[in-house]
């Protein structure tokens, strides 16, 4: 980490959280739009790339919404400073799911397709002015999955597969939209690695009224068939299964690519082993 990240986080808990003690700064993580700190192992401090006050606003009033609902613990504002586009807040106990071997994924499935039965089931007025749309069209999925397409980047036996699913026609739209996480990877899903409970669900940014197919999607993308079923039996409606199947096969294309531009091979290794199911 560099020293003045380290500077910029103890200024802003100085001004904002005068009585806390800094005794450790360690750079936590970065994506492609924010960067975060850990601080004495319990309090995240997260900077957006591009600070957007507004958007730093409304975050931390979606944290607060979404604490209210959620049966599994979300990350809780402590402050948030919108004109610098930061926001800090207790860390929310337990491990990334991504990476950790030996997961029962079938357990956590079910365990995920029900809390996405409870999220999509939130009115959608207790959450108009905390979150927008997010209803790109099938179709979009699908020129963008073949945008980011390079073959020699995907084993020989999955090429044609792959290359046969970019031809066909996408499935239609879902006509009605929900609430939901919208970007339900395993990278923002927290175990204990001990008894492999669902501990907490983090990184809530792209938050929006959606179709609940994509949420179910990546579950199937990253965690497998029997996951899958599990989740969609605790989700208790069938419908988005073909939808789901599809966005997990263009969004495996999406991790693909960003995990070798970005050199987070964790993502290309996780995209390369899902094809195994998603491209059989």
């Amino acid at each position: 980490m560099r020293v003045e990240d380290g500077e910029r986080v103890r200024e802003v808990l100085g001004r904002h959280l005068s009585a806390y003690r800094v005794e450790r700064v360690e750079r936590l993580g970065e994506g492609q739009d924010n960067v975060a700190f850990e601080v004495n192992g319990e309090l995240v401090v997260r900077f957006a790339k591009e600070p957007d006050a507004e958007e730093a606003e409304r975050e931390a009033r979606l944290l607060a919404r979404v604490a209210e609902i959620s049966p599994i613990p979300v990350p809780t504002p402590v402050f948030s400073v919108t004109e610098i586009g930061c926001v800090a807040y207790w860390k929310v106990p337990g491990r990334q799911l991504l990476g950790l071997p030996g997961a029962p994924v079938a357990e956590i499935g079910a365990t995920l397709g029900g809390y996405l039965a409870v999220l999509n089931a939130v009115p959608l007025e207790r959450m108009a002015d905390v979150v927008g749309v997010d209803d790109d069209p099938p179709s979009r999925w699908l020129a963008e999955a073949a945008e980011l397409y390079v073959p020699e980047t995907v084993l020989t036996v999955h090429r044609g597969p792959v290359e046969e699913f970019l031809a066909t026609e996408p499935p239609p739209a879902r006509p009605g939209l929900v609430f939901s996480h919208n970007d339900l990877g395993v990278e923002h899903v927290l175990v204990d690695p001990r008894t492999w409970t669902v501990t907490g669900v983090i990184d809530w940014t792209d938050a929006a009224f959606t179709d609940p197919a994509y949420d179910l999607g990546l579950l199937y993308r990253d965690l497998g068939p029997a996951a899958f079923e599990a989740a969609l039996a605790a989700y208790g409606d069938d419908e988005p299964r073909e939808r789901a199947v599809f966005l997990a096969r263009c969004t495996v294309l999406e991790d693909l690519e960003y995990g070798i531009r970005s050199g987070k091979r964790v993502y290309a290794e996780n995209a390369l082993a899902s094809m195994e199911w998603l491209f059989c």
